[in-house]
C-alpha cells in the first residue's frame, strides 16, 4: 500500500489544481518516489489526466489515469447522466486503493470543488474522508480567497481540516489581496499550514525552477508532518 495518498481539492474549477498536481508530481519523482497522480473522474475533455500521466513518467495508462471521462462540461454526476451513466464511491475508491499497491505516493485530483457532486450519492469530500488522505485545497490569491479557503476549512471533519494544507496561487500581478491574504488567514489557520505558489510563467512546460522547489518541498514537509 502507498505510504501516504494526497487528495488535491480546490476552492472552483479552474484555480490551478490540475498545475500544482502536476508539479507536485514531478517533484516527488525527483525526489526518487515512486509517484502516480489519478484523475478519476473528469468531463468535458481529458487534458488534464494526459498532464498528470506525463508528470508521473507515463507509468500507467491514460485509463488507469482516468478511468470515468464524460463529453459534457458539467459537474461528473450530471455529465454521466447526460450518458446514462453512474459511478458510485466504492468503484472509485476500489480503483485508487488498486493503484495505492503499485507506489509508494498517490496524488489524487479531485473535480471541481470539495462539495461538487462526483457521481451518486459522493463528492470529494466523501472520496477523502473514505481514502483517509491529506487534503490539500488549491486556492487563486487573489479578493475573495479568505472567505473560500475558510469555507473549506470549516466544512471539512476536525481531524480532516487539522491535515488541511492550503496552497495560495499568485498572481501575475500582485495586488493588495494577493499581499495581505496570507497575513489574514494565519489568525484562523496553523501558519505551518499556509503556502503560497509563486505565478508559474509557462504552464505547459512546467518548469520547476529553485523558487518552485523550495515551496513544492515546503508543501511535501507539512503535509508528512516531518
Amino acid at each position: 500500500m502507498a505510504k501516504r495518498i494526497y487528495f488535491i481539492i480546490g476552492t472552483d474549477t479552474g484555480v490551478g489544481k490540475t498545475v500544482f498536481t502536476a508539479l507536485l508530481t514531478r517533484r516527488l519523482r525527483e525526489k526518487e518516489e515512486r509517484v502516480v497522480a489519478l484523475k478519476p473522474l473528469c468531463s468535458g475533455g481529458r487534458e488534464d489526466a494526459r498532464i498528470l500521466r506525463a508528470a508521473a513518467g507515463h507509468v500507467l495508462s491514460l485509463d488507469e489515469i482516468n478511468p470515468w471521462h464524460f463529453r459534457a462540461p458539467l459537474a461528473p454526476l450530471l455529465a454521466a447522466r447526460l450518458e446514462k451513466k453512474s459511478v458510485k464511491l466504492r468503484e472509485v475508491i476500489s480503483h485508487i486503493r488498486q493503484a495505492s499497491q503499485r507506489f509508494e505516493t498517490v496524488i489524487v485530483e479531485g473535480a471541481g470543488g470539495l462539495r461538487s457532486p462526483l457521481g451518486e450519492g459522493f463528492d470529494a469530500q466523501d472520496c477523502l474522508l473514505a481514502l483517509r488522505a491529506t487534503p490539500i485545497l488549491v486556492c487563486p490569491n487573489r479578493l475573495g480567497a479568505v472567505n473560500q479557503v475558510l469555507l473549506v476549512f470549516h466544512s471539512l471533519p476536525k481531524a480532516c481540516a487539522k491535515k488541511l494544507q492550503i496552497v495560495l496561487v499568485s498572481p501575475r500581478i500582485p495586488n493588495a489581496a494577493s499581499r495581505s491574504n496570507l497575513k489574514l488567514l494565519a489568525e484562523f489557520i496553523e501558519p505551518s499550514h499556509l503556502h503560497v505558489l509563486p505565478w508559474i510563467r509557462e504552464t505547459k512546460k512546467l518548469r520547476l525552477d529553485q523558487g518552485i522547489q523550495k515551496k513544492l518541498d515546503q508543501i511535501i514537509m507539512a503535509a508528512t508532518g516531518n
